[in-house]
C-alpha cells in the first residue's frame, strides 16, 4: 500500500521541457521554486492523487545503473536533496528532451520534486517526483461588477489530471529503487518513450508481479491453449474459467501442486500446464515463484477477464457461474441448430 497524504512538499524545480524531433526548445529554469503552504497542498494532491494500486517498477539493471540517468540523478538527490535538486532536476529535463523524439510527444512542464514522510507498505520513505503536464483545459474566470458581472477566458492546467509522473521511493536502491508511475493520455508508439526510453523501468517481482502473471497464464492455458489441443466445448473452458475463479478468491497462496489439483484434477492437464507455464516464463525472461502470497489488487483488476461467457450468434449472451453438470449440449436434427440445455430450481 502507498500513499503521500501526509507527505511535505517544500521545493520543487520547474522546467519546460519540448519535442526535440519537432525542434522545440528545452528551457531550464535557474533556481528550484520555494514553495508556501498553500500551493504546496494544491500540488501534492495534483501529483500523487493519480497513483493507486500495488504494480511498482524498479530501474532496469540491463546496462548497469550507472548508465541510468534517472537513477544517477535520483540518487544524488537522495543524497542531499538541498544541494543537488536542482542540479539533477537539470540532468533529468535533458534527458527527457534527448529522448522526446517521437512526432506526437507533446511539449510540457517538468516538475521535479523531493517529498518527505510517504507511506509504503508499512513504512515511511523519502520520494522523488517527477511529473510532466502536457495538455491545457480552458476555464472562465468570472469578476462581479457593481450589478454585473465580467467574463474572461482563459488556459491552465486541470489539477484533478495528472498527464505522466512518477514517484521513486528511496528503498532497496541496490536493486533499482521501488518506483511507481502513471501515463493517462499516451497511447501507441508515443507511450513507450515514458516508461521504456525516458525511465527505462522494468516490473518489479514482487507479489503484485507473480499473481498477475500468473492470472495471465492461467487464463490463456484455458481459453487459448486448451481449445486448439483437445476437443473442449464452449461451456467446458467456461467451467475451468469459473474453478479457476473459485481457487483465485478462495486461497491466499499459489503453489503449482494445490493449484492444479483444485482446477484440473487430471495429470494430463496438469503436465500440460506445466509445460505451458515454462514456455510462458521463456518467452518473457523471468521465472515466476512456485510458492507465494497473492495479490489482492492483481485479483480484483483480473476479475473482468475470467468472467465465463458463450456467446451465440448474435443473439444471446450465457454468463455461466458454476454447476457444469446443470448445462447439456446438443444438436436439433431437424432444425440443423445446436442448442443447449440448462436445469434449474428457480428463477430469480
Amino acid at each position: 500500500m502507498m500513499t503521500c497524504d501526509d507527505a511535505t512538499l517544500e521545493r520543487l524545480v520547474l522546467h519546460r521541457v519540448g519535442n526535440k524531433a519537432n525542434n522545440e526548445s528545452l528551457h531550464l529554469s535557474k533556481s528550484p521554486y520555494i514553495l508556501n503552504s498553500d500551493i504546496s497542498g494544491v500540488l501534492l494532491k495534483y501529483f500523487t492523487s493519480p497513483f493507486k494500486g500495488s504494480q511498482y517498477y524498479v530501474f532496469s539493471d540491463e546496462r548497469g545503473f550507472n548508465n541510468n540517468k534517472v537513477y544517477t540523478a535520483v540518487s544524488q538527490i537522495f543524497e542531499n536533496p538541498t544541494e543537488n535538486l536542482y542540479s539533477s532536476s537539470c540532468d533529468i529535463a535533458r534527458h527527457l528532451y534527448d529522448v522526446s523524439l517521437h512526432p506526437n510527444i507533446k511539449a510540457g512542464e517538468l516538475y521535479v520534486t523531493y517529498l518527505q514522510n510517504c507511506y509504503l507498505d508499512g513504512e515511511i520513505v523519502n520520494a522523488v517526483g517527477i511529473f510532466k503536464s502536457e495538455t491545457r483545459q480552458t476555464y472562465l474566470k468570472i469578476y462581479p461588477r457593481q450589478d454585473e458581472f465580467s467574463i474572461e477566458s482563459d488556459e491552465g492546467i486541470d489539477i484533478n489530471k495528472l498527464d505522466k509522473g512518477c514517484l521513486i521511493f528511496n528503498k532497496e536502491a541496490e536493486d533499482g529503487y521501488i518506483v511507481a508511475t502513471v501515463d493517462t493520455i499516451s497511447r501507441g508508439n508515443e507511450a513507450v518513450y515514458w516508461v521504456d526510453e525516458f525511465l527505462n523501468l522494468a516490473q518489479r517481482q514482487d507479489s503484485y508481479f507473480n499473481t498477475n502473471n500468473m492470472l495471465n497464464i492461467c487464463r490463456d492455458f484455458v481459453t487459448e491453449y486448451l481449445p486448439q489441443e483437445y476437443e473442449m466445448t464452449k461451456i467446458d473452458q467456461a467451467d475451468l474459467l469459473n474453478r479457476n475463479q473459485t481457487f483465485f478468491h478462495e486461497n491466499k497462496n499459489f503453489d503449482d501442486d494445490t493449484y492444479c489439483s483444485k482446477v484440473f484434477g487430471d495429470d494430463e492437464f496438469k503436465d500440460a500446464f506445466l509445460k505451458f507455464k515454462r514456455q510462458y516464463e521463456s518467452e518473457n525472461g523471468f521465472d515466476l515463484q512456485n510458492n507465494f502470497i497473492m495479490n489482492e489488487e492483481a485479483l480484483k483488476r483480473a476479475s473482468r477477464y475470467l468472467r465465463s461467457v458463450i456467446k451465440l450468434d448474435k443473439n444471446f449472451t450465457i454468463y455461466i457461474h458454476g454447476q457444469r453438470e446443470m448445462v447439456e449440449i446438443g444438436e436439433d436434427e431437424d432444425k440443423g441448430l445446436r442448442y443447449y440445455k440448462f436445469y434449474f430450481n428457480k428463477e430469480s
